[in-house]
């Protein structure tokens, strides 16, 4: 048992430099490479995150304008409605006004045709009561005769 420890001995004796440069290797991996390199990947990851989170406040901004400008725009396209259905009604109204304006023009001028009309009636009735008198002498006279119609004092025998 003796040789066996003296053999572990050595061969720890051996091992210690190979441990020691492992070691020493390890702390200048870390110092050097390592720890630089963490830090770049934490420093990454934060940013990250802080632009994550910058576009989440960003896309919620850009959201809340998006909202305001619908809001905006269906506000616009109400006016524009109502503005649209006032100048129609108003359009209706003129129109409505030009057609009692056109309909009594139109009345009036049927009432003075008719009056015109009634008129030439009368005068043209008078003067065909007018004229039918001579006509109806001549007719009786040519179907008579001169002299049985005319009695004394020229008067008509009927």
């Amino acid at each position: 048992m003796g040789d066996t420890i003296r053999q572990l001995g050595h061969l720890f004796l051996q091992t210690v430099p190979t441990v020691v440069l492992v070691f020493l290797l390890f702390v200048i991996l870390d110092r050097i490479f390592f720890r630089p390199l963490t830090a770049v990947l934490k420093h990454r990851e934060e940013s990250t995150l802080g632009a994550l989170a910058r576009a989440r406040e960003q896309a919620a901004a850009a959201e809340s304008k998006s909202r305001e400008y619908e809001e905006a725009f269906q506000a616009a396209r109400q006016e524009v409605y109502r503005q649209r259905e006032a100048e129609r009604r108003a359009s209706l109204a003129e129109r409505e006004a030009a057609l009692q304006n056109a309909r009594g023009q139109a009345e009036a001028m049927i009432r003075e045709a008719q009056a015109q009309l009634a008129g030439e009636a009368a005068r043209v009735k008078v003067e065909l009561e007018s004229a039918c008198r001579p006509l109806a002498e001549e007719i009786s006279q040519s179907l008579v005769g001169p002299d049985a119609l005319t009695g004394e004092g020229g008067r008509a025998r009927l």
